[in-house]
């Protein structure tokens, strides 16, 4: 994701990763203080919960996407193999969705990562006015990857990461979102289209993944390629400070008034130097960091040190909204810690409106193949 997609004003007052966007700091335990995964942190089977079917058919659909990753990828939260999965893909990919919730019920283990004590925010895929040619009212370019940026050891020993090689052969920082606007990647031939609003792309790169609608209709569906390797800098926490907008802050607030002072708010989202490439997608999507679309009310993001990317998750909110089986198929730089989640809505007004505003507590379980769990927990 990458999406990177999310609740916007929290993420803009606060800290985020490059792509997605984040409610209110969660009361649970968020990186760096966390275990590295897991395992550390501890795990615990439970009994299954009742599943709803109307829950467990849209579960099934998601995970039989993921299964072909499943199968392949590693399990960094090191819960899981990639063998622990074959048999469950198997039997999902012949079963009746008739009969999802007792799959899901019956074939995984229920298991709670910690004390299981969950926070989730949500997000969905943003529509901006575009133009595929640059014309007044219309020239924000909508950047491709470069391919000067790449990661390697930086010449002045501050370590690794991603950056460029300079005309006097160093490896450097990639170009910042300030550079960038004024030009830095001008007659590259990046531009995917143009937008018609800045303060709009702006907000497209905190989501991470997007359509484009043109004058004549049509729509161009981004996602995330790459970023330039700079830090997220929230913008909403500034901005009330220093009295340009008053609390609570909102995504709505932010727009309104960096379209009112166009040259002052250029300036205040150049504060944020992080700066994301994109890639036309064709087909389904938008597309999570499993590099398989993701689904809405069916896909939540999580950290993978605690969460095995392809695996069901069961939330249990303050309220009924969120609650039930989602599949864990993407990540986000912000979605850090046990237990702490971003559920994607999809797109359109009602997606945005319920995800802007997503931002509740409750408990989270894993489902996981038996035997795995089985083996984390003896592995305490």
């Amino acid at each position: 994701m990458r999406l990177r997609l999310s609740a916007l004003a929290g993420t803009l007052f606060l800290t985020a990763c490059a792509t997605r966007p984040v409610a209110p700091p969660p009361p649970v335990v968020t990186a760096p203080s966390v275990p590295a995964s897991a395992l550390a942190l501890g795990v615990s089977v439970t009994a299954a919960v009742a599943l709803p079917q109307a829950d467990a058919e849209r579960a099934l659909f998601s995970f039989r996407r993921s299964c072909p990753k499943l199968l392949v990828r590693e399990d960094v939260s090191g819960l899981t193999e990639p063998g622990d999965w074959a048999p469950l893909c198997a039997e999902a990919a012949v079963v009746d969705p008739a009969m999802a919730a007792t799959f899901f019920a019956t074939r995984f283990s229920f298991v709670k990562v910690g004390d299981g004590s969950a926070f989730a925010t949500g997000y969905f895929e943003p529509e901006i006015a575009g133009c595929r040619m640059p014309r007044p009212g219309c020239d924000t370019p909508i950047h491709a990857l470069p391919k000067d940026l790449t990661r390697g050891t930086f010449t002045d020993g501050s370590g690794e990461g991603r950056g460029r090689t300079d005309e006097n052969g160093d490896f450097v920082l990639y170009h910042d979102r300030a550079a960038i606007d004024a030009g830095a990647l001008d007659g590259r031939g990046l531009e995917l289209a143009y937008a018609a609003d800045p303060v709009d792309l702006f907000f497209l790169h905190i989501q991470g993944s997007g359509r484009v609608r043109f004058d004549d209709g049509s729509v161009m569906r981004i996602g995330y390629a790459g970023q330039n390797g700079r830090s997220y800098v929230a913008i909403g926490k500034p901005m009330k400070e220093r009295g340009l907008i008053d609390s609570p802050v909102t995504m709505q607030k932010i727009k309104d008034w960096l379209r009112a002072n166009p040259r002052e708010g250029r300036a205040i989202m150049e504060e944020n130097p992080s700066y994301i490439f994109f890639r036309e997608l064709t087909g389904e999507g938008p597309i999570g960091a499993m590099d398989v679309a993701v689904t809405p009310r069916g896909t939540v993001a999580a950290d993978p040190r605690f969460v095995p990317l392809g695996a069901p998750v069961w939330l249990d909110l303050a309220d009924t909204l969120g609650d039930g089986l989602w599949v864990a198929q993407d990540t986000g730089g912000a979605i850090k810690g046990a237990n702490r989640f971003d559920t994607f809505w999809g797109a359109g007004p009602e997606a945005a409106a319920i995800a802007g505003g997503f931002s509740k507590s409750g408990s989270a379980l894993l489902l996981l193949p038996k035997g795995a769990a089985a083996r984390a927990q003896a592995q305490r």
